[in-house]
């Protein structure tokens, strides 16, 4: 049944990208678009907690049939990152062209992340790991909602140079196993030790590039920043859990294992990395005015928590401490599960943001108090997720993180005690940073009062992330029960019976109860009952005058427009004491016009944050590139006898390597 109802969902894809295509009925596009995500969720939710039945696809490669299945670990993220894909495909992009271009690139990406999440064959996984890149790239260049040429290509490039990392590294498991197959690849035991450490390598570059990971999250702003809230919510939910997904199975299932010390080795590299990566996202994201770009530093931030969690099981595996191992396994799950349902609600509210203000643009605009209560319900659930905040999913699945991390102690060598520690250290950093980060959205760029006054949210976009919103907190309040449904999941993978052992009856415990426990489903019982007290005094306040005078503004008249906080001096106190990784600019130019230069006319105002690896790694990348393109363009000089040449040699070249 599940892989009848994928079936359906393919096909429907299908036809909503040959529709949009030929650029008419684009309604009915989106419909099929929408039609489709709703049979793939439910089809996920079916293949919980046993997967789906192995089938051969009607299509062979390089010879080779193929092979489909989505494993049980596959089904939670597919599903999860399902939900707001759906939504998504539901109100579509904002932009007012490029609607057909943007529901075929959305087709495509959906179709392309299908492939990655159940193909069994390292051939068609390539294929579809590209038709998801390139589906994402034409979703961004069809809405024109900012010059967005530059920041695809850019973003093009980087998931190219991870898509030759992909490629090497699964050709080597292929050439060592003999085959395509997947599940031949963990049979390829005769790989060395170092060969094993550069095959995972080669898998954290090619999955890292799309998961954010350092240097590579540098793309994630501006190609987010040129497209819309909508594509946010697809880049972010399924296509980054497919990403990761990728990356898990290739650890844990492609990767040979048999050597306990390079799986430690490779654990120890991916926790670093990951932690590093995270703590310079969440600095980044805090820095941003804009909906988009923010978000999507906050992705890249997420993302690398839950592949932190994915090294530590692997840290774990190597020390043979499989409980411990599933534990943080489990727990990459379970906050990519919350991220996808949070993030996507908020990238929804960055669209309804824009159509209600014609910008993305983080400032005051009072539309919380104009708007519905399911509007607001809705984004103060997704922001509370992605805060930490209790008694949200977010909160529950960081909770976890560092209840992992913590039994860092009971590794038995020096340098994996110490990595998990400063991992601790460097998660709890970057958790108070997206703490802050999303007070300053929510506050700032929800419930900032504004002169002007803006449409509120419509009903749509409303309903759309109030329903995200409930579906995180539902994901908290019924994780006792969610645990159980990705049991067969870590069972298959570890030998354990660890997602059972997180929670005790409606207490989540991290394996054991003796070590901590908390509980999202009596906290939502216990907090409306500890909400009467502070409701008894408000009432009981009613009874006393309440003197309210003016804030005092300098002797000057109040502005509440120019005294009111904003973005950048919420963030700014952060930006100073970080200035050694920021590098912050500011810039003041006065336009005086043909009067002398004491008669301002205008004053303009500048500021920014420099990225790390753009002139120090990506410039110098791209002047060598110039480079030699300049050296070799005499090979498009047009000359039909030179083109024959390099035929020629290019078959004596073939001919060579086939006799010897």
């Amino acid at each position: 049944m599940a892989n009848d109802l994928l079936a359906i969902g393919a096909i429907a894809w299908l036809a909503a990208a040959a529709i949009a295509l030929c650029g008419r009925a684009l309604v009915l596009s989106r419909v099929f678009l929408f039609a489709g995500a709703l049979a793939a969720l439910a089809a996920a939710l079916l293949a919980l907690p046993d997967g789906t039945a192995a089938v051969a696809l009607p299509t062979r490669i390089a010879g080779s049939a193929v092979t489909f299945r989505i494993a049980p670990e596959a089904a939670w993220l597919f599903g999860f990152g399902l939900v707001p894909a759906a939504l998504a495909a539901a109100l579509s992009s904002p932009a007012r062209n490029g609607q057909a271009g943007w529901l075929c690139g959305a087709a495509l990406s959906l179709i392309g992340a299908l492939g990655v999440f159940g193909i069994e064959d390292g051939a068609g996984f390539l294929i579809a790991w590209e038709i998801m890149s390139f589906g994402g790239a034409i979703m961004i260049l069809s809405e024109k909602l900012s010059p967005a040429g530059e920041p695809v290509l850019f973003m093009l490039g980087l998931l190219e140079a991870g898509a030759i990392a992909l490629l090497l590294g699964v050709a080597l498991l292929a050439a060592s196993a003999h085959s395509f197959a997947f599940a031949s690849f963990a049979g390829a035991a005769d790989l060395a030790a170092p060969l094993k450490i550069f095959v995972a390598v080669l898998l954290v570059i090619g999955f890292g590039a799309k998961l954010g990971l350092l240097p590579f999250y540098e793309w994630f702003p501006s190609a987010y920043g040129a497209g819309s809230g909508a594509s946010g919510a697809l880049l972010s939910g399924v296509v980054l859990n497919a990403a990761f997904y990728g990356l898990s199975r290739g650890l844990l299932d492609w990767a040979p294992n048999q050597d306990a010390g390079a799986t430690s080795a490779i654990g120890i590299f991916i926790v670093i990395v990951a932690v590093l990566s995270a703590i310079l996202t969440a600095l980044y994201a805090f820095q941003e005015e804009d909906w988009r770009s923010l978000l999507s530093f906050s992705s890249a931030e997420n993302a690398a928590i839950a592949v932190a969690m994915l090294g530590a099981a692997l840290i774990f595996r190597g020390h043979a401490m499989p409980a411990l191992a599933s534990l943080a396994w489990t727990v990459s799950l379970l906050h990519l599960a919350a991220h996808a349902l949070a993030k996507g609600g908020l990238f929804l509210t960055a669209d309804a943001v824009y159509r209600a203000t014609g910008r993305y643009g983080i400032v005051h605009t009072d539309l919380l108090r104009r708007s519905s209560w399911l509007f607001g319900l809705g984004t103060l659930f997704a922001a509370m997720s992605l805060a930490a905040m209790p008694p949200q999913a977010g909160f529950v699945s960081e909770w976890y993180m560092f209840e992992t991390v913590f039994q860092g102690f009971r590794l038995d060598t020096l340098t994996s005690r110490l990595v998990m520690a400063l991992a601790g250290a460097g998660l709890a950093l970057t958790v108070a940073i997206g703490f802050a980060t999303y007070i300053k959205v929510f506050g700032i760029g929800l419930l900032g009062r504004s002169a002007q006054k803006f449409p509120p949210v419509g009903a749509g976009y409303s309903a759309a992330i109030g329903l995200l919103g409930l579906g995180v907190l539902a994901l908290a309040v019924g994780m006792p029960w969610w645990l159980d449904a990705l049991q067969n999941a870590v069972a298959t993978q570890f030998g354990t019976h660890a997602a059972g052992d997180m929670h005790d009856g409606l207490l989540l415990v991290p394996l054991t109860a003796k070590f901590a426990f908390i509980s999202p489903t009596l906290l939502v019982v216990v907090m409306p009952l500890l909400a009467l007290l502070p409701l008894a005094l408000v009432l009981a306040s009613r009874r006393f005058a309440v003197r309210r005078v003016p804030i005092w503004y300098g002797g000057f008249d109040q502005d509440p427009a120019r005294a009111s906080t904003t973005a950048l001096t919420f963030s700014n106190a952060l930006r100073t004491f970080y200035s050694f990784i920021y590098r912050p600019t500011l810039e003041t130019t006065r336009d005086s016009g043909a009067a002398p230069h004491y008669f301002v006319k205008r004053l303009v105002f500048s500021h920014d944050v420099a990225p790390i690896f753009g002139p120090y790694l990506f410039a110098p990348l791209t002047r060598a590139t110039c480079a030699l393109a300049d050296r070799f363009k005499a090979l498009q000089s047009g000359n039909l006898n030179l083109y024959l040449a390099l035929i020629g040699l290019i078959l004596v070249i073939i001919l060579a390597l086939t006799l010897y």
